[in-house]
């Protein structure tokens, strides 16, 4: 059974995942009109994956005994100045993200609430990862610089990126 305040914590939880695939799925949008399809595609996969991590929330929730709540949701910037701005705005929400799974397990401890603990800490997990892979992106467009080949291998590229490939071999694509 869920307390009241982690009931609470996980459905403020549920709506930044539900904001995280909009914002993923907004940063697709921009790519592919842009023409940039391996960056959309990417997005666009991403989007979906986070839209499963709210989804495992709800299902969670609901079955500890709590009622998971669907929120109204803050519309997602549409336009970026650069695919550079947008990966350094997505960096910052994985970061912002973090931090809200990591306030998320404090108040499990504090409530003693040890399912719930343990529950998280797949996302915990996740977020690492999330983070390791928005910064090496980050770092190949830093190399790539204002090198229109340089971009074109990276879009190309980066369609074939997985969050556990940047984790795992730090994006060691010819991007």
């Amino acid at each position: 059974m869920l307390s009241k305040t982690i009931e609470k914590a996980l459905n403020n939880q549920i709506r930044i995942e539900a904001e995280s695939s909009q914002i993923y799925l907004a940063m697709a949008c921009w790519a592919e009109v842009k023409g940039l399809e391996g960056i959309a595609n990417f997005m666009y996969a991403q989007s979906d994956e986070e839209r499963d991590h709210m989804l495992k929330l709800v299902k969670f929730v609901n079955e500890r005994g709590g009622h998971a709540q669907i929120s109204a949701l803050k519309a997602p910037g549409v336009t970026f100045e650069s695919f550079k701005e947008m990966f350094e705005l997505l960096f910052k929400h994985e970061v912002f993200v973090s931090n809200s799974i990591n306030e998320l397990v404090h108040i499990t401890l504090q409530e003693k609430d040890y399912a719930t603990h343990n529950f998280l800490q797949w996302y915990v997990s996740e977020q690492i990862e999330e983070e390791a892979m928005a910064r090496t992106i980050l770092d190949k467009i830093n190399l790539i610089g204002d090198d229109k080949g340089g971009l074109y291998l990276f879009d190309r590229d980066i369609e074939n990126l997985t969050v556990s490939s940047a984790a795992a071999n730090g994006l060691n694509n010819d991007a």
